[in-house]
């Protein structure tokens, strides 16, 4: 059983400004929770109940979310806004939270790699907060979806959806072969490849099971693709020896890192989760 989770959640938001100059992009509301309180709901179903957060100056809300408030808590005790407080409760009760900082900007890899010391020697699951993922009602999140295979895979999974190919040089794109519908052997993977040069259609979003020796990879990993430290070269080391499966998940994602993905996630939660309850 997988137990922790880590995000990195040390990035800027520039995409936000000026939102985000004060507030970390992962606090953003969709609806009523924000980004980053998804992400260990996810976490939670999957049973991940440890997560580790690779954090950044300016990210002090993301623990007072994390926090009991005594404050309001006081002042709303006895009325029906109380109940307003249910799901952050439950993953108060449920979860440990942890938390590191990310001392210089050098890509995804190297921000898992700062996180090494929470993780320690064993597998864990990666969210990426901003790429909100949801599933059907009674359906499995995503994060479970991939824990169940790697329980019986024993390998790092990768999550990937098909992409249009004008907008495929915004991913990691992966070379593969099909085991079934859904599940496919890494071979290679490419770092937000030029449109005719993508090996497929098949690009990562912000979910991954790594097992631990990715940590011993990516401190040899040279910076890639935009002078940052690549996630995706550490992993395709790993491909090379067969170990890594690509899973065509079930549900939808929403690029919440961008203004018009986070719009549509917003509309899409409010028709079909907010006003449901």
């Amino acid at each position: 059983m997988i137990s922790k989770c880590l995000s990195p959640v040390a990035g800027y938001g520039t995409r936000f400004l000026p939102a985000t100059k004060s507030i970390p992009k992962e606090m953003l509301p969709v609806v009523d929770k924000p980004l980053i309180h998804y992400a260990v709901e996810e976490a939670l179903d999957a049973g991940m109940v440890n997560n580790a957060f690779v954090t950044g100056r300016g990210k002090h809300a993301i623990a007072d979310h994390f926090d009991i408030s005594y404050e309001l808590e006081t002042e709303i005790s006895g009325t029906g806004k109380e109940e307003k407080l249910i799901d952050i409760r439950k993953l108060l009760d449920n979860c440990t939270f942890a938390y590191t900082p990310q001392k210089e900007m050098k890509g995804l890899g190297h921000a898992v790699l700062a996180g090494k010391n929470m993780i320690g020697d064993q597998a864990f699951g990666v969210i990426l907060a901003d790429d909100l993922c949801i599933t059907e009602p009674g359906e499995d999140s995503v994060m479970k979806q991939m824990a169940d295979l790697y329980e019986e895979h024993q390998c790092s999974i990768i999550a990937i959806e098909e992409v249009p190919k004008e907008n495929i040089s915004s991913y990691g794109v992966i070379d593969a072969e099909m085991i079934n519908d859904n599940l496919f052997r890494v071979n290679d993977m490419v770092e937000k490849p030029p449109a005719d040069e993508a090996p497929s259609n098949l690009a990562v979003i912000g979910r991954y099971i790594l097992t631990p020796d990715i940590f011993d990879l990516l401190s040899d990993t040279k910076p890639g693709a935009g002078g940052e430290i690549q996630l995706t070269d550490a992993i395709k080391e790993q491909a090379k020896n067969g170990k890594v499966l690509a899973y065509k998940f079930k549900g939808r994602r929403f690029d919440c890192g961008s203004v018009e993905g986070f719009v549509e996630a917003t509309n899409y939660c409010y028709e079909n989760i907010f006003k449901k309850r």
